[in-house]
């Protein structure tokens, strides 16, 4: 993995590996990372799904908080790991269904017109954000006001989070200079 983290960006991510190393390895690596979050949450909802219906999502958006933290800042890695948004990935698909099919549309929307996962994975977290608001205003988490505060503020940070690990790419994508990546063709030759 070391030697990986010399290659490409430098970063222990999906995007990187699929460049470096190929489509097969990036979806492995996407896989990898979305299964943790998901492992993670599914514990949690093992552990007090039942006993503790109004503090589920709370707990299940801190496991994945954790899970994208350990992904992001791993310490056998001198705390450079990722960017979290496979890991996000996993968040979005075990959290609560209503989520998966806007972070669908708005990453493949935007990584399949313009090929930037930057891209698509920034408009992924804004619109994780805002469907957070919007769904907990709604009342589906059936929580307390209190609980649904803290979710906002969680998901804020996990926003503020990728928009900052994403920052070089965002002063890229305004000066046109953000690299592409392609499913199909070869990355490699890209470096």
């Amino acid at each position: 993995m070391e030697r990986i983290l010399c290659l490409g960006s430098g970063n222990a991510g999906t995007t990187n590996a699929l460049r470096v190393l190929g489509t097969k390895a990036g979806l492995l690596v996407f896989l990898g990372d979305t299964i943790k979050c998901i492992l993670a949450i599914l514990v949690i909802r093992f552990m007090y799904g039942n006993s503790k219906p109004d503090m589920i999502y709370l707990y299940a958006l801190y496991a994945g908080t954790g899970a994208i933290l350990g992904h992001n800042f791993p310490f056998y890695l001198k705390f450079k790991g990722g960017k979290g948004i496979a890991a996000t990935a996993g968040l979005i698909i075990a959290f609560h269904p209503v989520f998966l099919p806007v972070g669908v549309f708005l990453f493949f929307g935007a990584f399949l017109t313009t090929h930037y996962v930057s891209l698509g994975s920034l408009l992924v977290y804004a619109g994780f954000m805002i469907q957070m608001i919007i769904v907990g205003e709604l009342g589906v988490f059936h929580t307390s006001r209190e609980i649904l505060i803290e979710m906002y503020t969680i998901t804020l940070f996990l926003t503020g989070m990728a928009y900052w690990k994403h920052f070089e790419n965002i002063k890229r994508l305004l000066k046109k200079e953000e690299r592409k990546t392609y499913l199909k063709k070869s990355n490699k030759g890209e470096l």
